[in-house]
């Protein structure tokens, strides 16, 4: 997989540095890129489902946990809940993609089956980075259009989800601007704040949260 660091081992994670620097905002990513924790997410409350079946849910986090896995350098996709941020957009402004998405996460599972024995989401971390490994090499079968323009959908959003407005479902408890060191939406900046060298409290603050701001959809049940 392009991007994915070769190093100690066959396949390791997609490196943060590398995913921000296609994204276009390396100068704020950090330094030096670790390989991804290999502990087990704790277990959490699974968010409501808007237009995912849970198998294409379960399918889809597996996939961002591997574009952007928890590390030394901070939390990962799944921290940022951007699968609820993809699921919520495919009831919304991404509805003309949930079609491709069901066929798209359907043929990941069938690939991932074919060659490990399981879906996607039940395999273990290196053998998930080989499926991802063979859809961004458009090597992988059953993919209309290849199996590279669905990867490079699904990480276009999961960058979207990570490092957006938390008032779409994404970037839950501000983890993604946290990693970026961005301080959320500000109205004003001090004199002080203004000065070189000189580091902003994170406001933690999103759009949702001023009244200037209205319209937009409101943020998840648990207040992220």
């Amino acid at each position: 997989m392009e991007g994915f660091e070769r190093g100690g081992g066959r396949s390791r994670a997609l490196s943060r540095r590398d995913l921000l620097k296609r994204a276009g905002i390396a100068g704020v990513a950090v330094a030096t890129p670790v390989a991804a924790a290999t502990e087990a997410v704790p277990a959490r409350e699974r968010d409501r489902l808007e237009s995912l079946t849970a198998d294409e849910a379960e399918a889809l986090e597996a996939f961002v946990d591997r574009l952007i896995p928890a590390d030394a350098n901070g939390p990962g996709a799944v921290d940022a809940r951007v699968t609820r941020y993809i699921d919520r957009a495919l009831s919304g402004e991404l509805g003309s993609l949930h079609a491709t998405y069901v066929a798209g996460l359907a043929a990941t599972d069938a690939f991932a089956r074919d060659r490990f024995g399981a879906p996607l989401a039940d395999l273990d971390a290196a053998q998930q980075d080989a499926v991802l490994t063979a859809l961004e090499q458009n090597a992988a079968p059953g993919f209309a259009g290849g199996s590279r323009a669905f990867f490079d959908l699904v990480r276009e959003h999961c960058l979207q989800g990570m490092f957006g407005d938390p008032v779409h479902g994404g970037n839950a408890d501000f983890v993604g601007w946290d990693l970026l060191g961005f301080p959320g939406v500000k109205l004003s900046f001090s004199a002080a704040e203004q000065q070189m060298d000189v580091t902003v409290v994170p406001a933690h603050k999103s759009t949702a949260d001023y009244p200037l701001f209205k319209g937009g959809r409101k943020r998840g049940d648990d207040g992220h």
